[in-house]
């Protein structure tokens, strides 16, 4: 069977067919040949009929999701199955009160005999002049405050050029100039030259952050509505698997969530002090285990700290 083709208009135009039927055509209707021929012709496409493409869409950069922050409820954790006896291990080696914080921290500092404001507002000062500074040198620069006279009026009334001057040996002292300036003009005009009863409140002052604020609040207040958390505590914890935090504030948060609320007053002081003794003075610390009534559980817990004692051990 023969296979037929379609031909084109165009084709089909040029035929000789074609061109013997529209002769004829036109003779029947009195038609004008080109009007015929027009007519047969497919009509020109203009631009609007063209079949529109739709806009290309702009590809959008992919950017990682921000990491929610965790809350508090997130912060839980149940209690290490060996927290009190690790504990109670700690504070019989804290017994003799012989680290730094002992003698030159916030609790130690401050005078008591010129009042409880004056006291109150010397654990303040102590403590804002504390971070990233060595106790020591935090002594040295509060002994120098309370002989020039370390009240909330005298700080108030002395250029902080000059007491810039006498807390220079201090981390971060222009920093801490300034925010103990703004502090004082706050607890003079609103709160009587006395510091804030609260954490919370505390925690508004200048320079002032969590661990402060829980550690002012605990020693010049007696209260302890949180845990404050420094290095020491944060590194430690998480060596122990108390904890699995990844900042001091993280940390404080999973600490609360199991540690017995008697022991939030002493837990700073306590381990703070053990850990300067670990990293600081490691040989005193070995001979205090060995004496101890539990020195295999001592040694163990050293150890697991990063304590070499067979290395430290010959010094």
């Amino acid at each position: 069977m023969p296979v037929t083709t379609r031909r084109s208009s165009s084709q089909i135009l040029r035929s000789d067919k074609f061109n013997r039927i529209i002769p004829a055509a036109c003779s029947c209707s009195g038609a004008d040949p080109d009007e015929i021929v027009q007519s047969l012709k497919p009509p020109k496409k203009s631009p609007e009929d063209a079949p529109k493409t739709p806009p290309r869409s702009k590809k959008r950069k992919l950017t990682p999701k921000s990491t929610p922050r965790k809350t508090k409820k997130d912060q839980q954790r149940a209690a290490p199955r060996d927290w009190e006896a690790i504990y109670s291990v700690v504070e019989e080696l804290r017994e003799d009160r012989s680290a730094p914080v002992d003698t030159n921290g916030s609790e130690a500092l401050p005078q008591r005999d010129l009042g409880d404001k004056v006291f109150r507002f010397q654990v303040l000062i102590a403590l804002m002049l504390s971070s990233q500074t060595k106790d020591a040198v935090v002594g040295d620069a509060i002994r120098a405050l309370q002989a020039h006279g370390l009240t909330v009026k005298s700080i108030c009334d002395t250029p902080a050029e000059e007491l810039n001057k006498m807390i220079q040996k201090v981390g971060f002292h222009n920093n801490k100039t300034k925010f103990i300036k703004q502090a004082v003009q706050v607890l003079k005009d609103d709160y009587d030259c006395d510091i804030p009863p609260t954490a919370e409140e505390i925690m508004k002052l200048s320079g002032v952050g969590p661990k402060m604020a829980y550690i002012v609040e605990n020693v010049a207040w007696g209260k302890s509505t949180g845990i404050g958390v420094d290095t020491h505590m944060h590194r430690m914890f998480n060596e122990l698997k108390w904890v699995d935090s990844k900042n001091p504030e993280e940390t404080r948060l999973q600490l609360e969530s199991w540690l017995p609320k008697e022991k939030w007053a002493t837990v700073n002081y306590l381990w703070v002090g053990f850990g300067q003794e670990v990293q600081q003075f490691k040989p005193k610390l070995l001979e205090k285990v060995l004496d101890c009534s539990r020195p295999k559980e001592a040694l163990r817990l050293v150890k697991r700290l990063g304590l070499d004692y067979k290395k430290n051990g010959r010094q």
